[in-house]
């Protein structure tokens, strides 16, 4: 993998049937980049990326052996959990952050980012399920890996872990009711966000397609630390293990279970 790669593959059993993404894994920038006008600080904020989960997807995939891809960009240059149409794509203002870097911009510039960055980050995640399902003859089963902040505008997020989805709720509701087993976490359903957003990586590569999928947002103090992300590990790695073992998650047709904005 060349250094300036925009993703990165784990390549794990490819046979396995479950491949883990990480659309925020980095707060890296190439270096024609520089910082986008930004100091270095704003780099280790959650405007960058998701704090802890690139550690996070690299030790689940090594504990399970199961391929994993996640992006090498921070989502300061361009977000590739959004569209190519949405207005969020390349933000100009992140939580109170300018970024001069990205206003203003032109056409040529943005165009440049989707086919340098985005673009590509998703051929790989859709090149990886069409591998993993020809090589284990069923359909994959996706999970997404986010964090979230502690609190957002001075309000305290109670959620240790949460799940976000739109219509299919074939992973969710088992994921939900194994999260919740032991009792010892604050487990939310769609928060902080709901997860029905038109364009993302989850809508684009599993609810068009009807793959099984589920997206996971640890809060980010949880897995600040390498103590956190091994006890996170040590936590999720048994409940995707089950959850893929389930052979109702991988068959072809999709089960739509709630009525959203984009169910269909």
């Amino acid at each position: 993998m060349a250094d300036e790669a925009p993703f990165e593959i784990i390549r794990g059993e490819m046979r396995s049937g479950l491949v883990l993404l990480g659309d925020h894994a980095t707060n890296r920038l190439p270096p024609c980049y520089g910082m986008l006008g930004l100091p270095e600080s704003a780099f280790q904020r959650h405007i960058a990326y998701d704090i802890g989960v690139e550690p996070l997807i690299r030790q689940l995939a090594a504990r399970l052996d199961v391929p994993a891809v996640m992006s090498r960009f921070s989502r300061l240059l361009i977000d590739p959990n959004r569209g190519e149409d949405d207005p969020t794509l390349i933000m100009k203002i992140s939580d109170g952050a300018i970024i001069p870097g990205n206003h203003p911009l032109s056409p040529e510039e943005a165009e440049a980012r989707l086919d340098g960055f985005h673009r590509p980050y998703h051929r790989a995640v859709a090149d990886t399920l069409a591998e993993v399902a020809a090589a284990g003859g069923r359909t994959p089963l996706i999970l997404s890996l986010h964090s979230f902040t502690p609190a957002w505008k001075g309000v305290p997020r109670p959620w240790h872990v949460t799940v976000l989805w739109d219509t299919d709720a074939r992973a969710v509701l088992p994921l939900l009711a194994a999260l919740r087993e032991p009792g010892d976490v604050v487990v939310g359903d769609n928060e902080p966000y709901d997860g029905a957003l038109r364009g993302d990586t989850l809508y684009r590569h599993c609810m068009e397609t009807g793959m099984p999928h589920a997206l996971i947002e640890v809060r980010q103090d949880q897995i600040a630390t390498a103590e956190g992300v091994a006890a996170w590990v040590d936590r999720l790695a048994p409940i995707f293990e089950r959850l893929n073992a389930r052979h109702d998650l991988h068959l072809s047709e999709r089960h739509p279970s709630r009525t959203g904005p984009y169910a269909t």
